[in-house]
């Protein structure tokens, strides 16, 4: 068993960390790099705990190197890390068992502690998980995962109810929420700019554009309150403000922002953020933010934003729960309103409760050998100082580069050329130089559809 690091093996003694993220967050990259490289997973809010876990661990004394934690060698990271630090989101899910299961080949490779910062179970609000066969898998995680580390960090009760009827109880399973939430340590705090909001306040709305629910509740604040804003995450969403077509393996629900003649695209009204600093920054702006995002209304809490999540399964429930977050269940017979959601909110219990649940993480960090940045002699103002000399792209928008009949125009025509380039692809192994040099001309083709010149 592996529990204890071993002596820094970095220059200078260092530990070096290798940090699961979809991509360096000292990285600006552009919107169509964003899909095409998979730097968003699907949806930004996975940058969102993957920067708060590097903001909070880089202390003096560490590397920290990131990776998808996809086709890597193991021997490498045994040779190059000390410790394999791994934020989650809902990885529990019958969905997502394939990955699950590799994640759990991989850490049964390694010869260094593997620390679970945060992972949480998709299943009924209920907590009634029925078995299924995602259980083998996660038996086969979470015993690879304690075979190198002294437990597992989980994001919330329904989590640790889940993993308790496979077997792993409190001396396994630590519930401390999500990094997101401590990326500023013991410091939380939110600044109402309105006593009460208006017709005319500046609000930001999450959506998950596959929940029937928030449709109409998006269609009919983008008509009542002209200020609102969508603030959108996911890669589809994105897509569609490149491209103009939504495209998802299913049929989104009535009156969801997923066309283009929806009113919060339609009239531009929707802003894409790339990056967790643009992010919480833009949010900053509003008066109040709210929706079916989880850590949508984290960034929004972060920025010091007054949020209110509507919660709508197990997973946003549980971190709702745990952080003690404002929450509305989102119910088909409930009438959801902006104004009364803020002037419901009490955002008191969350704050005054951070510090209970702030040494909670502290302590499950210190437990699994790991400083953090709000120890004595440590800061995050050199993590702060890299960020802030990074020239973000700004949040997308429509319209930044298309009118609407361009839209139309690559709606058409993209998929045409993404099968031109798959077919040279199909036929590089035979003939390299000549299709890459093919495949090149293609690449500049759908660059100039999808970013022409100003």
């Amino acid at each position: 068993m592996i529990t204890a690091l071993r002596t820094p093996t970095g220059e200078g003694g260092v530990t070096r960390i290798l940090l699961r993220a979809h991509k360096s967050h000292f990285r600006s990259a552009t919107a169509a790099e964003s899909i095409t490289q998979r730097l968003l997973g699907s949806n930004v809010g996975n940058l969102m705990f993957s920067y708060a876990s590097e903001r909070l661990l880089s202390t003096s004394d560490v590397q920290i190197d990131v990776s998808k934690f996809e086709r890597v060698d193991p021997g490498y990271i045994n040779e190059h890390y000390d410790v394999a630090v791994v934020p989650l989101a809902n990885a529990f899910r019958l969905p997502l068992a394939k990955g699950v299961r590799d994640m759990a080949e991989l850490f049964e490779k390694l010869t260094i502690p593997v620390v679970i910062l945060g992972v949480g179970a998709q299943g009924p609000i209920s907590g009634e998980f029925q078995a299924s066969a995602l259980d083998v898998e996660v038996d086969r995680f979470m015993r690879a995962v304690l075979n190198r580390a002294p437990s597992v960090g989980v994001r919330g009760e329904l989590t640790a109810k889940y993993l308790a009827n496979l077997g792993f109880g409190d001396e396994h399973v630590e519930i401390i929420g999500c990094p997101s939430m401590f990326q500023r340590g013991l410091e939380l705090e939110i600044v109402p700019k309105v006593d009460t909001l208006t017709k005319y306040s500046n609000i930001s709305l999450s959506v998950s554009p596959y929940r029937q629910l928030i449709g109409p509740i998006s269609l009919d604040h983008a008509l009542r309150y002209p200020n609102l804003m969508y603030t959108a995450q996911d890669q589809r969403t994105l897509g569609l403000m490149l491209t103009g077509a939504y495209r998802a393996p299913y049929t989104p629900p009535a009156d969801t922002p997923t066309t283009l003649d929806h009113p919060l695209i339609r009239d531009n009204r929707v802003r894409f953020c790339l990056d967790p600093t643009t992010w919480m920054d833009y949010l900053s702006t509003f008066d109040f933010a709210f929706g079916t995002r989880i850590h949508g209304t984290i960034a929004a809490l972060m920025a010091g934003t007054p949020a209110v999540l509507l919660a709508h399964d197990s997973r946003t429930l549980e971190l709702a729960d745990y952080h003690a977050i404002p929450y509305r269940m989102l119910t088909p017979d409930d009438h959801v309103d902006a104004v009364e959601l803020y002037e419901q909110a009490d955002w008191k219990p969350m704050l005054t409760g951070h510090a209970e649940r702030w040494g909670r993480m502290q302590a499950f960090l210190a437990k699994h050998q790991l400083r953090h940045v709000f120890e004595p002699g440590q800061s995050p103002d050199a993590f702060d100082a890299k960020i802030a000399a990074v020239d973000f792209a700004p949040p997308v928008q429509m319209g930044m580069r298309h009118d609407l009949k361009t839209f139309y125009e690559l709606q058409r025509s993209v998929p045409a050329l993404a099968r031109e380039m798959r077919e040279v692809e199909a036929k590089l192994s035979t003939t390299k130089a000549k299709n890459r040099s093919k495949l090149r001309r293609v690449a500049s083709r759908v660059k100039a559809k999808l970013m022409p010149a100003r």
